[in-house]
C-alpha cells in the first residue's frame, strides 16, 4: 500500500473508532506523555516549572519515543465559577433583600443557595473590584480610591503590584478557562490607551478573554470606551436600539457555549460585571414601560423606605429587633415637602433606575440559564453580589440629566429638567442620575450611601451564593460578617487550588481575606464568623470592625458634596456601635463605652499602617485633576500627522483651565470636505474642531446645556491651515492649593482663523473646571463616540480631506509671586488653613482647614442661598444656562 493509501486507511479507522476512544478517555486517565495526558499542578509556583521529558531520543525518530507535556487541568471536581457583581446598588435595591425592584435571577440564586446579609464592600467602585479579584484590601493593591483619582502613594496609585496575582491569573495557570465581561475599573487611567502597557488590563492580569468597558461607567447606548481584549470596538455604530447590557450577556453566553464545544471537561471562571446600576441609567424602553406600569414609587421615598424595611423583616434578611435608621431631615427633604413638579420628576428618575436594575438582572438571568441549558449548573459556584457599594447619591438633590455636569458643579433645576429632559430620561440623550432621596431609601435599613465607609449604607451588599452540588441548605440565610476580600479564598478553597507562593518568580504577598466556604455547610449556619477584624477607609471617612463592634468616624461631608472644608482627618469625631445588639448602627454608644472606643481607634491606626492606608486625604473632586503619570504628562506641544482614535482622557492632553492653540494643516479636495479633525468628549461634555458642509467649525459642548460655536466661511479646494486659539482668563488649577477655586472654570476668548485670517471670535463666559465626558476618547480624523453637536454631524464622521498635520500647543497659567502672596493672605484671613509656598504652587491638590459652623448648618445655609439666587434668576427671565451661571455667581458673592 502506498503512503497515500496508508494515510487514508488511518483516517477512516480513526473516524470509525472516535466515539469509542472518546468514551474510553472519559473513564480512564490517559498515560503520561500521550497527546491527551493531563496533570494537576501543586500550585505553589506559577507558571509551573517545565515538565520533564519522559520519552527517549535517539539519532533516528524510528527508534525514539515521543512524550508530550501534559495539559494542566484543575483538581478533579473543581466547579465552574460565575462571579457576578453589579454596580452602585445598596442593600435595599433587590427584591431578594426586601426591595421592591424585581430581581428574579438573584432570587433564583438565593432560593437555590444562600443569602448573605452581612457582606461588605469598600464603598467605592475601583477599590471594591480590586479587592474582589485579588483577595487583598483595596489599599494593599493601590486602590484607596478610584483609578481616576489616583495619587502618588502606594495605597492610592491604582497599580496592582506583581506580588498580588489576581484570581484570573491563578485559575488560568491552574487549568481554568477565564473571562471577564463588563466593567473594568482596575486599569490605571494613564495606562488605558493603545500605547499600553497592557499588564494592568484584564488580559494582562491573567484573564484569557475580556469584553467590556474601561473606566467607571459608560454610555450603554454608545460606549466609547468599549474594548475586546485590548482593541477598541464600536459595535453600536449603525444599530438602532443596541444596548451594552444585552450585548455583554450575549457575549458571555457565546463564550460559555464556545468553551463547552471546544473543551467541555475544562471548568470556566467568568467575572460578569454590568455597568448597572451606576449612572447613566440606560434601560431599554421595554423595561421602562414594565417598571413604570408597576407604580412602585408613586408614594415617595419615605414610604418606600418603610415598605422595604417591612419586607426585610418578613424575609428574615434583617433581625426582628433591627431599627430603621433616621431620615436625614436636615439635608434631604421628606417626600411630603416636595412640590408636584419635584415629585413628577423624581418618580421618573426612580422608575428609570429600577428599570435599569431589573433589566440587568434579566440579562444576568439569561447567562445563568445558558449554563443550566448546557447541564453545567449543578457544579457551578455562582456568587452574585448586588452592588460594589451602596446606592449612589452623586446625583445631587435634584438628580441630573448629565452626570458629567454634576462633576463640573453644574446642577440644573427641577424646572429645567422637566422642560428639557423629562421625556428623554434614560435614553441616549441623557447621562442621567437620580435624586439623593432615592439613594438613601435604596440603602434601607442603613444610613448613608456610596462613598461612606463608616456607616453600612455605603458598604453593606446583598449577596447570594449557589452551588447545587454542594450547598444543600436551599434558601438559607447567613449572617456572618464577611468582606469582598473573602471571595478569592472562597473560590480557591472550592476549587481545591492553593494560593501561589511565587508567580513569575515574584514572591506573593499573603491573601488577606478568609474563605466563606465553611458557611456552605448547614451545620455552620450560625457558626461564628472567621473574619474577625476589618478596617474601612475612603476619603478620610473611616471605621474599624472588630469582633462585633465597630468604631466609625462621624460623616462630615455628605457624598453629594464634592468640595467641602473639613478638619484634619485625625481630628474627626468618632462614634461607637455594638453590632451584636444593633444591626443597623442606630445607637451610638461612644459615651457609654469610652475605653472600647479608644481601643478601636488605636486598632484602626495599626491596621492603617499595615495595609498602606496612609496618608489620609479628604479631598474628592480635586483629585480628578491631580497631576499623575500619563503619555501627555509634562508636555505642552503635540502633533499628529495621520488619523488616530481612542486616546482616553487619562493619556490625552487636557485643555481645562488653560490657554491653547490648535493648528490643522489640511488639503481640501475638489467639491469640498467634511469630517472631524480633532475632538475630545462628546454629547455630554467636550469639544471638536471639524468641517461641516466645507465650513470649518469649532464647538465647545458645555455639558449639554450650552454649545458655544465658531464657524468660518466655505473652504476653497487646496491646502489650508485651520487654527483655533483660546485665551483663558483664569489663574489655573494651582489656586486650589490655597483652598481657592477662583482659578478654575473661568472664561476666555476663542478665535477661529483660516490661513492666518480671523473668521470668528467668541467670548466664553465660563469653561468646564474638572472633567470632560470620561467614557469618550481624544480622536484625530473621526469621532468614535457621540458627537459634540448632533445638529452638525453623526459619528464616526471621518474627515474626507487629507490631514497633513494637526498641532496643539497648551499654555498653562502660572502663579506670579504677587498671586501667591494674595492667595496666602486670603487663606489666612478666611481661616482656611494652608498658605502654600511657591515651590508647591504647581500642585492642583486642594487642602482644607477648619470647619467653623457645623457641616449641616453650612450646607443648609448654602441651600438657602442657592434657592434665593434661583428665584432672582427666574425673575429676570434668563434662559437655562444663564440662570445656572447667575446662580453660581450669586451664591459665590454672598
Amino acid at each position: 500500500m502506498n503512503i497515500r493509501g496508508i494515510v487514508a486507511a488511518l483516517f477512516v479507522t480513526s473516524a470509525l473508532s472516535g466515539p469509542t476512544l472518546a468514551q474510553q478517555a472519559q473513564r480512564t486517565t490517559p498515560p503520561p506523555g500521550s497527546p491527551a495526558a493531563t496533570i494537576t499542578i501543586p500550585g505553589n509556583q506559577l507558571p509551573p516549572p517545565p515538565q520533564k521529558f519522559g520519552g527517549t531520543i535517539e539519532r533516528d525518530a524510528r527508534n525514539s519515543k515521543p512524550f508530550w507535556p501534559a495539559r494542566v487541568v484543575p483538581p478533579k471536581g473543581a466547579p465552574n465559577v460565575l462571579l457576578i457583581i453589579t454596580d452602585d446598588a445598596g442593600y435595599g435595591v433587590a427584591s431578594t433583600f426586601g426591595g421592591v425592584i424585581p430581581t428574579p435571577a438573584l432570587d433564583r440564586i438565593a432560593n437555590s443557595g444562600l443569602r448573605y446579609t452581612n457582606f461588605h464592600s469598600t464603598a467605592l467602585c475601583s477599590p471594591t473590584r480590586a479587592a474582589l479579584i485579588t483577595g487583598r484590601n483595596h489599599h494593599s493593591v493601590g486602590y484607596g480610591v478610584i483609578a481616576e483619582q489616583a495619587t502618588g502613594y502606594p495605597g492610592y496609585d491604582s497599580i496592582i503590584t506583581k506580588d498580588k496575582a489576581t484570581i484570573g491569573r491563578i485559575l488560568t495557570d491552574s487549568g481554568y478557562h477565564t473571562a471577564w465581561f463588563g466593567k473594568n475599573h482596575n486599569t490605571p487611567e494613564y495606562q488605558a490607551s493603545q500605547a499600553g502597557p497592557f499588564d494592568q488590563w484584564p488580559t494582562g492580569m491573567g484573564f484569557e478573554y475580556f469584553y467590556g468597558f474601561m473606566g467607571g461607567d459608560t454610555n450603554q447606548w454608545e460606549p466609547g470606551n468599549l474594548v475586546r481584549n485590548t482593541t477598541p470596538i464600536h459595535p453600536y455604530e449603525g444599530k438602532t436600539g443596541w444596548n451594552l447590557m444585552t450585548a455583554m450577556a450575549d457575549e458571555a453566553i457565546d463564550y460559555v457555549n464556545r468553551m463547552d464545544a471546544l473543551s467541555p471537561d475544562t471548568p470556566f471562571f467568568i467575572k460578569f460585571a454590568p455597568g448597572a446600576t451606576h449612572a447613566p441609567h440606560h434601560p431599554t424602553q421595554e423595561w421602562m414601560r414594565k417598571i413604570s406600569d408597576m407604580h412602585l414609587f408613586d408614594q415617595g421615598w419615605n414610604k418606600l423606605r418603610e415598605t422595604i424595611f417591612e419586607n426585610q423583616k418578613r424575609l428574615g434578611v434583617i433581625p426582628q429587633n433591627a431599627k430603621l435608621t433616621p431620615w436625614l431631615k436636615d439635608l434631604i427633604k421628606e417626600w411630603d415637602q416636595l412640590s408636584a413638579d419635584e415629585k413628577k420628576l423624581f418618580i421618573r428618575q426612580a422608575d428609570v433606575f429600577a428599570a435599569y436594575a431589573a433589566y440587568a438582572d434579566n440579562e444576568i438571568g439569561r447567562v445563568i440559564q445558558s449554563i443550566d441549558d448546557l447541564g453545567k449548573l449543578d457544579n457551578t459556584l455562582i456568587i452574585y453580589i448586588e452592588g460594589d457599594n451602596g446606592t449612589s447619591s452623586e446625583g445631587q438633590p435634584n438628580g441630573t440629566p448629565n452626570e458629567v455636569a454634576m462633576f463640573n458643579q453644574v446642577n440644573p433645576s427641577v424646572e429645567d429638567q422637566l422642560k428639557y429632559f423629562y421625556d428623554v430620561w434614560g435614553t441616549d440623550k441623557t447621562y442621567n442620575h437620580m435624586s439623593i432621596g432615592w439613594a438613601w431609601a435604596f440603602d434601607t435599613p442603613f444610613s448613608w450611601t456610596k462613598q461612606i465607609v463608616s456607616h453600612f449604607g455605603g458598604t453593606r451588599q446583598g449577596m447570594a451564593v449557589s452551588w447545587p452540588a454542594v450547598i444543600k441548605d436551599k434558601g438559607g440565610i447567613r449572617t456572618q460578617f464577611h468582606h469582598v476580600i473573602d471571595v478569592v479564598p472562597t473560590i480557591l478553597e472550592a476549587a481545591h487550588i492553593k494560593a501561589p507562593d511565587i508567580v513569575d518568580g515574584i514572591k506573593q504577598s499573603p491573601i488577606e481575606g478568609v474563605s466563606m466556604m465553611y458557611t456552605f455547610d448547614q451545620k455552620n449556619a450560625n457558626a461564628p464568623t472567621t473574619h474577625k477584624r476589618q478596617y474601612f477607609e475612603m476619603f478620610a471617612d473611616r471605621a474599624i470592625y472588630n469582633d462585633g463592634w465597630i468604631a466609625s468616624t462621624k460623616v462630615l461631608r455628605p457624598p453629594w458634596v464634592t468640595v467641602a472644608k473639613l478638619p484634619k482627618p485625625e481630628d474627626y469625631p468618632w462614634e461607637l456601635y455594638d453590632l451584636r445588639n444593633d444591626w443597623t448602627q442606630a445607637d451610638d454608644v461612644a459615651a457609654k463605652y469610652p475605653d472600647k472606643l479608644k481601643e478601636l481607634q488605636a486598632l484602626f491606626w495599626k491596621e492603617a499602617e499595615k495595609y498602606q492606608v496612609l496618608p489620609l486625604d479628604s479631598s474628592v473632586v480635586t483629585r480628578i485633576i491631580t497631576p499623575r503619570p500619563s503619555l501627555s504628562a509634562g508636555r505642552t506641544s503635540f502633533a499628529w500627522t495621520r488619523p488616530m482614535t481612542g486616546t482616553p482622557n487619562g493619556d490625552a492632553p487636557s485643555l481645562l483651565n488653560a490657554s491653547y492653540v490648535f493648528k490643522a494643516d489640511v488639503d481640501i479636495p475638489q467639491g469640498g470636505a467634511e469630517g472631524v479633525l480633532v475632538t475630545q468628549g462628546g454629547r455630554f461634555g467636550g469639544y471638536g474642531l471639524y468641517v461641516v458642509k466645507n465650513k470649518p467649525v469649532f464647538t465647545w459642548n458645555l455639558v449639554d446645556l450650552r454649545r458655544v460655536r465658531w464657524e468660518g466661511p466655505e473652504l476653497t479646494p487646496g491646502k489650508h491651515v485651520i487654527e483655533f486659539g483660546f485665551k483663558y482668563d483664569g489663574l489655573g488649577a494651582a489656586t486650589m492649593l490655597f483652598g481657592n477655586y477662583s482659578g478654575i472654570g473661568q472664561g476666555g476668548t476663542g478665535t477661529l482663523k483660516v490661513d492666518g485670517n480671523v473668521v470668528a471670535t467668541e467670548k466664553m463666559e465660563h469653561t468646564l473646571p474638572f472633567i470632560l465626558q470620561w467614557d469618550e476618547a481624544f480622536d484625530i480624523g473621526s469621532d468614535t463616540g457621540t458627537p459634540v453637536d448632533d445638529d452638525d454631524y453623526q459619528t464616526p464622521f471621518a474627515f474626507s480631506g487629507k490631514i497633513n498635520k494637526i498641532a496643539l500647543d497648551i499654555d498653562r497659567p502660572k502663579l506670579s509671586p504677587d498671586d501667591i502672596k494674595r492667595l496666602q493672605e486670603a487663606a489666612r484671613a478666611a481661616g482656611d488653613g494652608p498658605s502654600a509656598d511657591a515651590s508647591k504652587a504647581a500642585s492642583a491638590e486642594a487642602q482644607v482647614g477648619t470647619v467653623g459652623v457645623s457641616l449641616v448648618e453650612k450646607i443648609q445655609l448654602r441651600i438657602d442661598k442657592r434657592e434665593g439666587c434661583r428665584k432672582q434668576a427666574e425673575a429676570q427671565g434668563l434662559d437655562m444656562v444663564d440662570r445656572i451661571k447667575f446662580v453660581q455667581d450669586c451664591v459665590k458673592a454672598q
